[in-house]
């Protein structure tokens, strides 16, 4: 799937979930779907600035060419935003994360149904994927 079919998708499971409570629960079950972070990953290096609760986010690349995140959180909430944003954006390109428009944010509501501090926290999260993603291709560059 591309990825604004996936975005498509998950805009589609969050129009079926017509109460904030209901989508705050899908949020966090989809948090618990992540797997498990590695404690030795749980690194200053790995750690999102700017976000209010603790997130880990750690990136390497596959035969492919693709990027794969592992990420974790100490608060369920983010968890399950940040597992969101993989569900796009694992095993992509460079170039896919870096030239996709991430619209999904928005039409689910879910900038407009975050605090400030998790707001500036998503866009951390977002700036961080894309700083994985120039980095790769900087290497790919080099090449």
């Amino acid at each position: 799937m591309t990825v604004n079919e996936i975005q498509d998708e998950i805009i589609g499971e969050f129009s079926e979930l017509t109460d904030w409570m209901d989508r705050y629960a899908y949020i966090i079950d989809l948090g618990n779907t992540l797997p498990e972070f590695p404690e030795s990953e749980k690194t200053p290096q790995n750690l999102i600035e700017g976000c209010q609760s603790r997130v880990w986010i750690a990136a390497s690349r596959n035969a492919d060419g693709g990027i794969r995140f592992q990420a974790d959180s100490d608060a369920m909430i983010v968890k399950g935003i940040v597992s969101l944003l993989l569900k796009v954006l694992d095993n992509r390109t460079p170039d896919e994360i870096l030239d996709c428009d991430l619209y999904f944010i928005d039409r689910i509501g879910l900038s407009s149904h975050l605090s400030p501090t998790r707001s500036n926290g998503l866009v951390a999260m977002v700036k961080q994927i894309r700083n994985y993603a120039r980095a790769f291709k900087t290497l790919d560059a080099a090449k």
